[in-house]
């Protein structure tokens, strides 16, 4: 029996407005944007399945299963409106539906795992949950498949920032820890640190340490704005740096367990500004 939409979904309220970096924004093409937002829709369908406080994790894994069988076209009905969007999107672009697929399997290992034992660890996670994205963007746009090696650590620099952001809330409502657990076990601490109201010494030292691995991520990444061919998404992409260098740098100077860091609008705006002037003298 099929769920019904509202059984199925279980929306957190956020919108592409709302994530730290621009989502089918206008630097893209606009043929390709409604593309975008249907990769962002089913990805946001999908994350908050898996992010509900409210659903017991083998639930998680069936309404997860059932947005994969929707991909496929086996399942159909309005409680899969944005999986048979995402399907009937790829269909049109040619573009695999691998990315998709890799997301979910994301997602279904988010519904089980709460605890990371290491940077590896976490990094294969991230080639699920978040190098996709950038994957799926670079065949919308015909890239070279070579530049996944640079598309992935930025995407999974992304993912890494988002965690630090996350993480008192991540902690407290879903018992999820994305910090590796034996980084906290080298200062002493044990998870429950991340209940507290600010950010002991230990804890920020294993936060410096989560963002000495994102700024190597974004080292890597550095050449991938110059390397694609479509100037726009050069221009999205090198947006996307400035962003993240900006994010690493305030989340070492603030308490993500004292309140959720985040850019400021000015911040923000400069950022993209100079990803558009690096977009057009490349």
């Amino acid at each position: 029996m099929a769920m019904n939409a509202a059984a199925l979904e279980t929306p957190s309220g956020k919108a592409a407005r709302d994530e730290n970096f621009p989502v089918g924004s206008i630097l893209l093409p606009a043929r390709l944007r409604p593309h975008v937002a249907a990769f962002y829709a089913f990805a946001r369908t999908a994350d908050d399945v898996a992010d509900s406080p409210a659903l017991a994790p083998d639930d998680k894994i069936a309404r997860l299963g059932r947005l994969a069988a929707a991909l496929h076209g086996r399942v159909d009905g309005p409680d899969v409106a944005a999986a048979a969007r995402m399907r009937a999107s790829l269909d049109e672009t040619a573009v695999s539906a691998r990315h998709c697929l890799d997301l979910l399997d994301a997602f279904r290992q988010d519904a089980t795992k709460l605890r990371y034992g290491g940077w590896g660890e976490l990094m294969d996670y991230c080639l699920r949950s978040a190098a996709p994205v950038g994957r799926y963007l670079l065949d919308l746009h015909d890239e070279d498949t070579a530049l996944y090696s640079l598309s992935d650590p930025l995407c999974n620099a992304l993912q890494v920032l988002n965690h630090l952001q996350d993480c008192a809330a991540d902690y407290r409502d879903l018992d999820r820890v994305y910090l590796p657990e034996p980084w906290l076990q080298d200062e002493g601490l044990g998870v429950e640190t991340l209940a507290a109201a600010h950010c002991e010494p230990g804890l920020r030292r294993v936060f410096d340490r989560a963002l000495d691995g994102v700024d190597g991520l974004l080292t890597e990444a550095a050449p991938l704005a110059s390397a694609l061919r479509r100037w726009r998404l050069a221009t999205e992409a090198a947006s996307i740096q400035a962003v993240a260098r900006k994010l690493s740098a305030l989340l070492r100077r603030r308490d993500p367990v004292a309140a959720q860091v985040r850019l400021g609008r000015a911040t923000y705006a400069s950022c993209i500004a100079e990803g558009v002037w690096k977009g057009l003298v490349r």
